[in-house]
């Protein structure tokens, strides 16, 4: 556990001190984000924050490949994922450049899913009936499938200053403990791709979140969304590689269902506005693709929550998520559901707080 702490600390030191610098490197070529109707900022903004956080993990890797337990998880499915995120990062610093249109960034995101395959990232079983394998062209179907859906959901969650960058770090954290724990209580393997990965996003996104969060002065563009959404996304899938299923569901049935069911429910805030966003598109007779500000975080702050607050609040409903899921397999089940339900009573008063200062506020200026 150590050593995972220590890449944590070393990919958040060096994010934060490389961020500065790519932000006026996305200044000089361009790369700056103008003000549209659907925007929230008020300023231009430079993104590429991506390229901080791909240069960050790169620096991590090599620092920690050094350490004697974090050494073993360096493997062949370690590597497809880095290669397969710097592929789509430099997609991304690209399209936050130029503004790709969107067959060509689907075209990319399956490029990378590509690279992933040839690694041997691939989802491999399913409870079905028990546990069934499914056919290797089946399983990278839905990989490909998968992986393209959560690279889109972290990209159309982007929406505030900061928002992405915790959710992300929310669900990282998730997915590393539940790794982590599942190992040291199965006695599986605590040195794999999964717990890295997860682990360095967890640093990336900690020392992102000070230069992105409201105000920001950088954003992560879609080379930052779209990077964090591959990480995510192939760390969950090596990690049901990783589980020997069979051997957990003879002790505990549900235990086997948890590492795919995880990503689902960690990520449900990406995916609910993502797939909110398909529907209400398509009914609209609109390309489900094109811009609106009917997202999650437009909804909640026309409550009169303030960017900060919308933030914070879609953080506690992304753990309420989360954290239950993630600690379900290795406490009563009544205790992870208890949690969820105090994060989201948590959530509530943030809103009414909000709420009685909005009015406090109002009645000041009426006074005067």
């Amino acid at each position: 556990m150590r050593e995972y702490l220590v890449t944590v600390l070393l990919a958040a030191i060096i994010c934060y001190l490389i961020t500065p610098l790519v932000r006026d490197l996305a200044i000089k070529s361009g790369a700056v984000m103008q003000i549209r109707s659907r925007d929230v900022h008020s300023e231009p903004t430079p993104r590429w924050g991506g390229l901080a956080m791909w240069l960050a993990m790169a620096l991590t890797l090599v620092i920690v490949n050094q350490l004697p337990l974090v050494h073993k998880s360096f493997g062949s499915e370690a590597t497809g994922i880095f290669l397969s995120g710097t592929f789509i990062l430099f997609l991304g610093l690209i399209d936050d450049r130029f503004d790709l249109d969107p067959i060509t960034k689907f075209a990319g995101q399956a490029l990378a899913c590509g690279i992933l395959l040839i690694y041997g990232v691939q989802i491999l079983w399913l409870p079905i009936n028990g546990i069934t394998t499914v056919p290797a062209n089946i399983g990278q179907l839905l990989t490909v499938l998968f992986v393209m859906v959560v690279i889109n959901a972290i990209n159309f969650v982007d929406g505030l200053d900061g928002l992405a960058t915790g959710i992300v770090a929310i669900c990282a954290a998730s997915f590393f403990a539940f790794s982590y724990l599942l190992a040291v209580i199965n006695g599986l393997n605590r040195a794999g791709a999964p717990s890295l990965i997860t682990a360095v996003v967890i640093g990336l996104c900690l020392g992102f979140l000070p230069h992105n969060f409201y105000p920001a002065q950088i954003f992560m563009g879609d080379s930052g969304a779209m990077f964090l959404g591959l990480m995510i996304s192939a760390s969950a899938i090596t990690l049901t590689g990783q589980v020997d299923a069979s051997a957990i569901t003879a002790d505990n049935p549900g235990s086997a269902l948890l590492p795919l069911l995880l990503p689902f429910t960690v990520l449900a805030i990406p995916l609910l506005d993502f797939a909110m966003a398909i529907i209400r598109r398509i009914r609209a007779g609109r390309s489900p693709f094109s811009a609106d500000r009917e997202h999650l975080h437009h909804r909640i702050m026309r409550m009169g929550l303030t960017q900060q607050r919308t933030t914070v609040v879609l953080y506690l409903w992304t753990a309420m998520f989360a954290i239950p899921t993630a600690i379900a397999a290795f406490i009563p089940i009544w205790i992870a559901s208890l949690s969820g339900l105090l994060i989201f009573a948590i959530s509530v008063l943030v809103i009414k707080q909000n709420k009685n200062t909005t009015i406090i506020e109002h009645n000041r200026s009426g006074a005067k």
